[in-house]
């Protein structure tokens, strides 16, 4: 029997253990999509408990929590730190199977050092040794002990950016920090305070924006400006994948009707969209971004919940009607319009992957290896069978030897490990190939493929 998620956990076969031991391991960390805080790392936090850095923020582990019956106090609320901590020990041996359950161990592993189960009867001790472990670091240090080289934040074309200036500043930071673009605000206008959001817009590049050519050329300088502050990418999130022909008229209709609180017509609202995204992606191409483009969550489903919390605390979900039958003009209009720019898409239903995977290859070329990507397997995906799916689908439908691999997604410092799990999860699978006979024991040529996976295609892919 193997021991409890011990140096070979998942890594099932010889050339699985061989690959991940010798190449994979000690790779390092660039994760080109995260919430981490820009004023975390700019200020160099120091964290007053792991229940702070750990579960602080973290909607999948308060899904989990409730999920167990525990109360809100427990989850968001405001009962101690150890109580919080202990009611989540007391759920971690029922999570049999979940990614969380691994991820978590994971972490205490590598953060902590710490490697017995987190159960109600080692709370509170894991709970002492791991706090006492944080007084002795912070967002940096713990950045620094996971050999991460770079990082994208997620952060709105309003923003001001003054904690990345401040980093880029930074002597004694090593480690890139980027602003990423992530224009949703502009763009979903049926979303509650769209008008609001656009006189904040107004205000940031200093004149009044009256229709939907207005925002997009506000969204074209605000793109000029994250450049100029080192920015990379560029990240969109639909609730489902959409396209209706960027009609002017259209487009300012549906503007109209947002900016005065009136109903709004879904395929006007579509146009607006169209429009916008359309030429965001000519800018992108223009300067050499890296486009992404998530879709598919149905969210706020629980709207006690969002009236009573919020919004990202654990309420959204899988959109079964995704549109990803809608995909295909959406590109096409993008391609016929400026061509497309690198291009990463995510669909939270992981039964669009096959169809996106086939989509994507009729766009494909250029000269540019893997110029659209199918990404990593995404949120409630994010397992070892979501993982595995992903991986194997594109291998089925693409080139998996050009994949830019794993990404956190996350807003805990903690959560590095997610790199790690991914980089295990595909070492098993290869392993299961080579072993099987499905693909040759080339040992120089697996080494570069899980070296280019883990992290060489991600620093091409975005030029970090």
């Amino acid at each position: 029997m193997q021991k409890f998620m011990d140096r070979d956990f998942l890594l099932s076969t010889e050339t699985a253990r061989e690959l991940f031991h010798g190449t994979a391991k000690n790779m390092p960390i660039l994760d080109y999509h995260c919430h981490l805080s820009p004023r975390e790392i700019a200020e160099d936090k120091k964290f007053q408990s792991i229940t702070e850095v750990w579960l602080g923020g973290d909607h999948y582990k308060w899904r989990l929590l409730r999920a167990a019956g525990c109360t809100e106090d427990l989850v968001t609320g405001n009962a101690p730190d150890r109580e919080k901590f202990r009611a989540f020990a007391s759920v971690m041996p029922q999570l049999m199977g979940s990614p969380v359950y691994h991820w978590s161990h994971l972490e205490l592993q590598r953060a902590f050092g710490i490697y017995e189960p987190l159960t109600p009867d080692t709370a509170d001790s894991i709970y002492t040794r791991a706090n006492k472990a944080l007084q002795k670091t912070s967002a940096r240090g713990l950045m620094r002990q996971f050999n991460v080289r770079a990082v994208c934040t997620t952060d709105d074309p309003a923003d001001e950016l003054c904690w990345h200036e401040q980093i880029a500043k930074d002597p004694d930071m090593e480690i890139k920090v980027l602003p990423a673009f992530r224009p949703d605000n502009a763009v979903n206008l049926e979303k509650p305070g769209f008008g609001e959001y656009i006189r904040k817009l107004s205000a940031r590049v200093g004149r009044v924006l009256q229709t939907a050519q207005d925002v997009a050329a506000a969204l074209t300088e605000r793109i000029e400006d994250f450049a100029e502050a080192g920015a990379l990418c560029a990240d969109h999130g639909l609730d489902s994948m959409m396209y209706a022909p960027p009609e002017p008229a259209a487009a300012n209709a549906a503007f109209g009707a947002a900016m005065a609180g009136a109903p709004i017509d879904p395929a006007q609202a579509d146009a607006y969209r169209t429009l916008l995204l359309l030429e965001c992606a000519k800018k992108y191409v223009e300067i050499g971004w890296v486009m992404q483009i998530h879709f598919g969550a149905l969210r706020d489903v629980n709207r006690p919940m969002l009236r009573r919390l919020g919004r990202d605390v654990g309420g959204d979900a899988i959109n079964s009607r995704s549109g990803s039958e809608k995909l295909g003009m959406l590109l096409n209009a993008i391609e016929e319009n400026s061509g497309l720019p690198k291009l990463i898409l995510y669909s939270l239903n992981p039964n669009d992957n096959a169809a996106i995977a086939s989509i994507m290859g009729t766009f494909q070329g250029g000269g540019v290896p893997g110029k659209l990507q199918l990404g990593s397997a995404w949120w409630f995906n994010d397992s070892r069978p979501g993982m595995r799916a992903q991986l194997t689908e594109l291998a089925c439908n693409g080139v998996l030897g050009q994949f830019v691999g794993m990404l956190t997604d996350s807003r805990s410092f903690l959560s590095y490990p997610r790199h790690e799990y991914f980089r295990r999860v595909l070492c098993e699978l290869i392993g299961e190939w080579v072993e099987s006979g499905q693909y040759p024991d080339d040992r120089p040529r697996l080494e570069k493929i899980v070296a280019d996976l883990s992290y060489n295609n991600t620093k091409n892919y975005f030029g970090f």
